[in-house]
């Protein structure tokens, strides 16, 4: 199954493939796909399985692999990627099993690969699996938006994360069984790509810690900290993070643009 996606700009274009927080869905990228479609990229926006409009898994799936799937179905051998959370993590899975696929990895407050929890979340799982085991699935995602946008997020940005996390959690109560693999051994030495790891002050440390650590693992790798982001930063200050990720991407893919 070829997972649900919109792509626009011309086949010949750049690709940039824009992978979303688990706690979202392609909806999230809406301020920035147009400004990188004007500045010359193809614009790739997925839905991994239970988010958005993709179901849920029949048989045996990755979400690495799916995105893999989804290049090869639109013709696409090389792409940029950009990654918020989960999303950096399939991101970095991706660029290290299949490197030549990958241009360039902007990640905004990624996880990471065999990442082990933190205090704080775990404390924030506990919470909400309580709402959860309750039903209480509005609960858990006003909980989401409330713990993952930072102190910019106006409340546009709440109420759409509120519902891209509230259609996600019914797409996960609804599938049949976990037909998810194993993830891969991770090898960070395989990514060649250029790399900007990118983390916010008011997240918690488990994923200001990913971003901060990739340069000691990556060679090359650019971190940077922004001081007013929380964990969604493209959604707190969406104009600013485009500003960001422009000039890396074009040096990335078209260096001398």
């Amino acid at each position: 199954m070829i997972i649900s996606h919109d792509v626009d700009g011309p086949a010949d274009a750049p690709a940039v493939v824009l992978l979303h927080s688990s706690v979202c869905d392609r909806r999230m990228w809406e301020p920035q796909w147009q400004p990188l479609l004007a500045a010359g990229f193809r614009v790739v926006r997925p839905d991994f399985r239970t988010c958005g409009d993709s179901p849920a898994a029949e048989a045996p799936y990755s979400d690495h692999g799916d995105v893999r799937e989804l290049l090869e179905h639109l013709g696409i051998r090389r792409a940029a990627f950009v990654g918020s959370s989960y999303g950096g993590r399939v991101a970095l899975t991706l660029a290290a099993l299949r490197p030549e696929l990958v241009s360039a990895l902007a990640l905004l407050c990624p996880a990471r690969p065999a990442q082990r929890r933190g205090p704080a979340l775990l404390a924030f799982n506990a919470a909400e699996a309580a709402l959860l085991d309750a039903g209480d699935l509005e609960g858990a995602a006003g909980l989401n938006a409330r713990q993952w946008l930072g102190p910019d997020a106006d409340e546009a940005a709440h109420a759409l994360v509120r519902a891209m996390q509230l259609g996600n959690l019914r797409g996960a109560l609804a599938a049949d069984g976990d037909h998810e693999l194993a993830e891969p051994a991770f090898e960070p030495a395989a990514v060649t790509a250029p790399v900007l790891a990118v983390g916010g002050a008011h997240d918690i440390p488990d994923f200001r810690d990913v971003p901060a650590e990739l340069p000691s693992l990556i060679p090359g790798a650019v971190h940077v900290e922004l001081p007013w982001a929380g964990h969604l930063p493209s959604l707190e200050r969406p104009e600013e993070i485009t500003r960001l990720l422009l000039p890396f991407l074009l040096e990335a893919v078209l260096p001398g643009h």
